[in-house]
């Protein structure tokens, strides 16, 4: 398989919108709902935390699969490189879904999980630590969610002990893109008004 068609096949994959088809199911659009978020968060807000739990092991899939499977079947002498490219991939399409036009898409969390979980088990498993550790002391999703994205790239560090290897650097790259995705919940952070995560909802 050429490369640029495993680009073409992630991007797809992470372009499926779980949780806008978990709420149609349900007869609603998530995206007038809740946060408004197209993410897990806004779906356990809204469906319930069983719904919730589908479509985030749904997203971390569409990230965990293409990085994990398509290297396996690229015509390439670099699949380490392609499996972060086929990552990165999955990544913009959950955010920018070619699905619903690119507009609507999930912050991009739950699918880098998978990404990483496929590049480095092990780093992957201390973010996820730190993201529970925050979010159980403080409850708030946003702000456990970057600091698991901080805490990747010293993960990888100090588990490769390589500041030049791709994944390293991918793993800042990312983390700095998730920052962008979280902008505004940033700002919340800082003024005080972030949400913290309650069940505000029931579905119809």
């Amino acid at each position: 398989m050429a490369p640029l068609f495993g680009v073409i096949i992630s991007y797809l994959a992470g372009s499926i919108p779980s949780a806008y088809i978990a709420g149609r199911l349900r007869g609603i659009d998530l995206r007038k709902h809740g946060s408004g978020n197209l993410g897990a968060t806004n779906v356990v807000r809204v469906l319930g935390a069983k719904t919730g739990g589908v479509v985030f092991i749904a997203d971390l899939l569409k990230g965990f699969f293409p990085v994990y499977f398509l290297p396996m079947y690229t015509e390439t002498l670099r699949p380490e490189m392609w499996a972060l490219v086929f990552g990165a991939a999955a990544i913009l399409g959950h955010v920018k879904p070619i699905f619903l036009l690119g507009k609507g898409g999930g912050k991009g969390m739950a699918t880098a999980t998978g990404v990483f979980l496929a590049l480095a088990f092990v780093p992957m498993l201390v973010a996820e630590v730190v993201w529970i550790v925050t979010f159980y002391f403080t409850r708030y999703v946003s702000l456990a969610s970057l600091l698991g994205a901080a805490v990747l790239p010293f993960a990888l560090l100090a588990w490769y002990r390589d500041p030049q290897s791709p994944i390293f650097i991918a793993s800042v790259i990312i983390a700095a893109f998730m920052f962008w995705t979280h902008r505004a919940n940033i700002g919340r952070l800082r003024r005080g008004e972030e949400h913290r995560f309650v069940k505000k909802e029931a579905a119809p």
